[in-house]
């Protein structure tokens, strides 16, 4: 990797994280959409397709369960902010060990907490998995001096977006509820299977700014990722929670659809 490769000086580029299991990078075409999402959105060439398919195929053979990683870069551009006029991307794959989480996060949820860090609004961004996240690098921080698992993350605006590493859904009057992204936040692959699987269940759904009340008084929270799957939430401040039947109903759902890689 150049010394001069613009990944380095400006944070010029995308990455995702997918879940392996049994030899397969899972979610393979929703990542892939993301990606494509994010080089329009930034204006850098995509890779191959096919090409990606071909080296993650290779990282991913003899991998019961892991973490594969893809970075791209818009490659080596010159001291100033100005991008190259003919991008030569660069792209980096690497592979991971599973992350130890206990299997009770999944079953009998978590403690979750509300930070005081916010992020910030800019909707060139938001949704897309850009390399510039030092945001979450300082709500981990944040996150590190307390006791819980995840966390509450707002922003700027007072709305709640999502968790430090992870999005946010909650249940109320039987309808489920996910922050809108529009300004902030990242738009998960797990996030767009979870919705796609309620509407298939008769679940109705709805995109909207979410007060930290209205999460509050929800009957049922959960955060999810591509490697955590979903996380139910027991315990907010003094507020419990109930592990609900829709939360189950969906853990079951990603995990019979082979879209995580929970055993």
């Amino acid at each position: 990797i150049a010394v001069h490769d613009r990944a380095l000086h400006y944070g010029d580029g995308l990455f995702e994280t997918f879940a392996v299991k049994n030899n397969q990078a899972l979610a393979w075409d929703q990542h892939i959409s993301r990606l494509q999402t994010g080089c329009r959105r930034l204006d850098i060439p995509c890779p191959d397709i096919a090409l990606l398919n071909s080296e993650a195929s290779i990282l991913c053979e003899g991998q019961e369960r892991a973490i594969l990683k893809l970075i791209l870069s818009r490659g080596v551009g010159g001291r100033t902010y100005t991008p190259p006029a003919r991008a030569e991307c660069v792209r980096i794959f690497s592979v991971h060990p599973w992350p130890d989480y206990p299997a009770a996060f999944h079953q009998t949820g978590i403690e979750a907490g509300i930070l005081q860090t916010c992020l910030g609004c800019n909707p060139s961004l938001a949704g897309i998995k850009h390399l510039n996240r030092l945001e979450q690098v300082m709500l981990q921080q944040e996150l590190s001096q307390t006791t819980c698992s995840e966390a509450i993350v707002l922003n700027i605006n007072d709305e709640v977006i999502e968790g430090t590493m992870s999005n946010l859904f909650v249940v109320k009057n039987n309808k489920l509820y996910t922050p809108d992204l529009a300004n902030s936040g990242i738009a998960g692959v797990v996030r767009a299977c979870i919705l796609e699987l309620a509407s298939r269940i008769n679940l109705k759904t709805e995109i909207k700014a979410i007060t930290l009340d209205e999460v509050l008084s929800a009957s049922e929270i959960f955060f999810c990722n591509s490697i955590a799957g979903i996380w139910p939430v027991n315990k907010i401040e003094q507020n419990s929670y109930e592990i609900g039947t829709k939360t189950k109903k969906l853990q079951h759902l990603l995990s019979t659809r082979n879209l995580i890689a929970l055993i």
